[in-house]
């Protein structure tokens, strides 16, 4: 079985359908007809510089943004494509969105929520006509703060694709960038004030960026193919991803404080981390000082400090290096202090990204929560809403659908890395034992029975059982000690694996009955 195979047999598994009804399919053949792109209701932007910013392979364009200076302020102009408009109520294609939830992602390909005639062309804000799109207008001042947000529907015209590193370039080194004189260019200038701007009142607001890597991976002909996602981004990602935080913070506003009994807002909501969980955290990083014989600062935290400043502190590199192990070790175990978040029909905080309210209306393309915010939005506008009573219902429905997506999302993370470790290890079991592929990687963290290990190369998470290792330390009866800062053998004190260590692995077995991999550390 082929890789795709593999990963198409999970489609199945998970029920997700890839074609679409064929009265799905009828009303998308009516919209592209019709696509309502004139309608004289519309707001003209068009001749405002928009541009897109994504990566480099994306198709499904969901935000433009455009930044005006006015005096020592700012203005943006953040247009997300008008999905509402063509997705309805009552439609097939609504009913659909309904069923599936959310586009879902794979290795090498996805299974989109909407027909890709819409979400890659018709309603994507592609830069080869005008399009459709709710426009968020938010006036900052002098230092970055909101000063008020107003909606309108508008009829935009994106000047061009880019991608982050072409962004990148133009603010770095612009007499290089070929972007350099385009009418967009005093907008991207403008972008890394304002986006600088945010980031400063974030991190003074103490909001926690943790580091961020993970492995990126790609089909490749009938393989699989690794490649490592950077750990510092580009600055323009971040910029860029404030303006959507923006939007979505003061959209949520707009909607919670709307005085329209028809007006029936979700929320994406985030609570604080247990008390119990941070006090737990301040232990570990304790009993690591006195472990590695590390100085208190910068790696011991307590409760006095913010946790944004303490990682902030942490040593960055260079990658492989005892201390960046032990750092990046550290960032995974303080990241588990945070509850996940979930959509909600009640406001409440959203701690992940510094919010109250939160409301995700910048990906409508991908998810059926932004429809539905495009459609409130759109009634808190005109002041023509359902029966309250129907969009209750509507509500409670959209938020289980939802909800339900994010764990199906989850499914397909967790087995689609089952056939990326299927593939990278199979290979090794036809190999005499000795001349098996050494893979070397960082203890992130121990949890009940297991060791959690981060490869270096590929960047994949493995999962080691206690009574796996135990042969490697003499057949010991091995128990987690000091808040999880180590192994022991039952009955002492001596460390025999620590967290932030340097490991080695080799494959021992597949285990078929309970689907997982067995390693065997190398010493």
């Amino acid at each position: 079985m082929t890789a795709r195979q593999s990963l198409d047999a999970i489609v199945t598994a998970l029920q997700l359908r890839v074609d679409f009804p064929e009265a799905v399919m009828a009303e998308t053949r009516a919209l592209l007809a019709a696509p309502g792109i004139d309608d004289p209701s519309l707001v003209d932007r068009t001749a405002l510089p928009f541009v897109t910013i994504d990566n480099a392979h994306s198709k499904d364009l969901d935000q433009a943004v455009y930044v005006a200076a006015e005096g020592a302020c700012h203005l943006i102009a953040y247009a997300i494509a008008d999905a509402s408009f063509y997705v309805r109520p009552g439609s097939a294609l609504f009913a659909e969105c309904l069923r599936r939830g959310a586009s879902y992602y794979f290795p090498g390909f996805s299974v989109p929520m909407l027909p890709r005639e819409l979400s890659e062309h018709l309603v994507s804000l592609n830069p080869d006509g005008p399009r459709r799109a709710l426009l968020f207008w938010h006036a900052l001042d002098r230092d970055g703060n909101v000063v008020s947000t107003r909606l309108e529907r508008a009829r935009v015209q994106s000047r061009a694709k880019l991608s982050f590193s072409q962004v990148q370039q133009l603010i770095d080194t612009p007499a290089q960038s070929p972007l350099a004189g385009r009418d967009f260019e005093e907008s991207l200038k403008r972008l890394k004030v304002v986006g600088r701007q945010r980031m400063q009142l974030a991190a003074e607001r103490g909001l926690v960026r943790y580091r961020r890597e993970e492995a990126t991976v790609t089909l490749d002909g009938e393989g699989l193919a690794f490649s490592v996602m950077e750990v510092v981004r580009d600055e323009v990602e971040l910029w860029n991803e404030q303006v959507s935080l923006l939007c979505n913070a003061e959209g949520g506003r707009l909607l919670r404080e709307s005085n329209h009994p028809s007006v029936q807002p979700v929320y994406r909501v985030q609570g604080g981390p247990d008390p119990e969980r941070l006090a737990g955290l301040a232990r570990l990083t304790a009993h690591v000082c006195e472990l590695e014989g590390l100085p208190t600062t910068p790696w011991q935290w307590d409760e006095t400090t913010p946790l944004s400043d303490y990682l902030r502190g942490l040593p960055t590199g260079p990658a492989g290096t005892r201390e960046d192990r032990l750092a990046r070790a550290l960032t995974r175990q303080a990241m588990l202090v945070n509850l996940r978040s979930e959509y909600s029909t009640e406001p409440g905080q959203h701690v992940g990204v510094g919010a109250e309210p939160y409301a995700r209306f910048s990906a409508p393309m991908r998810e059926l929560v932004g429809v539905y915010l495009h459609k409130e939005a759109v009634e808190l506008m005109t002041g023509q809403c359902p029966p309250a009573e129907d969009d209750e219902r509507l509500r409670a429905e959209v938020v289980q659908v939802a909800n339900r997506a994010r764990e199906t999302q989850r499914k397909v993370q967790n087995l689609s890395n089952e056939v990326v470790m299927d593939r990278l290890f199979t290979p090794e079991l036809s190999r005499p034992k000795p001349q098996r592929t050494v893979f070397t990687g960082t203890v992130m963290g121990f949890a009940g029975s297991k060791v959690h290990l981060k490869l270096d190369v590929p960047p994949l998470d493995v999962k080691l059982l206690l009574f796996d290792l135990a042969p490697a330390f003499k057949g010991a009866w091995l128990e987690v000690a000091r808040e999880g800062a180590c192994l022991v053998a039952k009955g002492t004190t001596e460390p025999l694996l620590r967290l932030g260590q340097a490991l080695s692995v080799r494959v021992q077995k597949r285990d078929e009955r309970s689907r997982r991999w067995v390693f065997e550390p190398v010493r």
